[in-house]
């Protein structure tokens, strides 16, 4: 019988304790389950992602949105490219800055995100279906309030890392 990444160490031991670790397994594993949901919407995370972060904000800059999805610029541009090609996206010059693009969620673009959140909940409901709603409120509003504050002081004033850097040749 074949062991689990999750299942190799017993809870307790340090590896279940270190919360790098927690939060690697549970990216690993729903990056696994969301990429080939979003595929099917015609995008991948990242442009997942970033089509949340123009909706949350239709104004923003390509500059701004990539400090608000803690993605590289040049690898948003790529990101950008692969959303227009498909047609979720439209970058247009800033009326006050002509150097500045907006980037805007066109009627396909708000289509494809809906129905791709709409599945990417029924992941995260999977995942969560062990826990009872209180347990899942609580978590995530714990993972919120540890995203804030609480990560700007452990970083102690350093720079953030690219949660996507370019990639190196």
């Amino acid at each position: 019988m074949a062991t689990s990444p999750a299942s190799a160490d017993p809870p307790g031991s340090w590896l279940h304790e270190d919360l790098h670790w927690l939060f690697a397994r549970l990216k690993q594993g729903l990056s696994t389950a969301e990429a080939a949901v979003v595929r099917e919407h015609g995008m991948n995370l990242w442009g997942y992602t970033v089509l949340m972060a123009i909706v949350e904000a239709p104004a923003r800059t390509q500059l701004a949105l990539a400090q608000a999805v803690s993605v590289d610029k040049s690898k948003l541009v790529l990101i950008l490219d692969e959303l227009e090609g498909a047609g979720l996206v439209l970058r247009r010059p800033d009326p006050a800055d002509r150097r500045a693009r907006i980037i805007e969620v066109t009627p396909r673009g708000s289509l494809a995100l809906k129905a791709a959140r709409g599945d990417i909940e029924a992941v995260e409901e999977r995942l969560l279906a062990d826990l009872d709603l209180p347990a899942r409120t609580a978590l995530r509003d714990a993972l919120r309030h540890l995203a804030g504050a609480p990560i700007l002081r452990v970083e102690d004033g350093q720079p953030p890392g690219s949660a996507c850097p370019p990639h190196q040749a």
